[in-house]
This record gives C-alpha cells, sequence and structure tokens, in this order.
C-alpha cells in the first residue's frame, strides 16, 4: 500500500488545527507535561495501544514527567494523513490524561 506524502500547505493547514504540535524537518513533534511520571509512563502505555490500532508507530522520549512525540511517514518519504491522524488522537489521549502543553 503506497501512502502518499502531504506537501507543504497542507502540512500548513494540518497544524493549524494541531495545537502544540510543530513540524521539524520531516517529522511532526509535540510535547507533554504531566502530573507525576507514572502518569507519563500510563500515557506512553495508551499511545503504544493507540499507535497499534492505527498501525503508524511514533517515537517517544519520557524524561520525568514530560513525554516528547515525534511522527513520520517512512514509506512516504515524510509527513503523511497518517501523521497527521495519529496526532491528532494522541492529542486527545494527552487531553483525557490531564496534561500540559510543554515547549
Amino acid at each position: 500500500m503506497t501512502v502518499e506524502r502531504l506537501d507543504a500547505a497542507a502540512v500548513h493547514a494540518a497544524l493549524a488545527d494541531l495545537p502544540g504540535w510543530s513540524r521539524v524537518g520531516e517529522e511532526l513533534r509535540a510535547s507533554w507535561r504531566f502530573r507525576s511520571f507514572a502518569a507519563a509512563v500510563a500515557f506512553t502505555a495508551a499511545l503504544a495501544e493507540l499507535a497499534e490500532a492505527q498501525q503508524h508507530h511514533p517515537e517517544w522520549r519520557v524524561a520525568y514527567r514530560r513525554v516528547d512525540v515525534a511522527t513520520t511517514t517512512h514509506d512516504a518519504g515524510g509527513l503523511s494523513r497518517r501523521d497527521v491522524e495519529l496526532a491528532r488522537a494522541v492529542s486527545e489521549l494527552a487531553r483525557h490524561a490531564d496534561a500540559e502543553p510543554a515547549s
């Protein structure tokens, strides 16, 4: 299955509806701060389930109460609609986990 790469205008339009996310090279990235390390790790467990369900797997890093997430579509050689959909779903997970955007 071929995944189509988004052009710059489509990425820019998608980011308008993705508060806290930014484009860094060929990745979408966002970070959140949680009330505890345990809450941050629980978020990543939920994120793993989400990624499996979407068959699209981001990279993430946990540093105490902070979780950094990055997504790209290697098959497309950059960003695709799959990254935008995953970013929306991850943002919703973070919202339900009472996470705050981290900068």
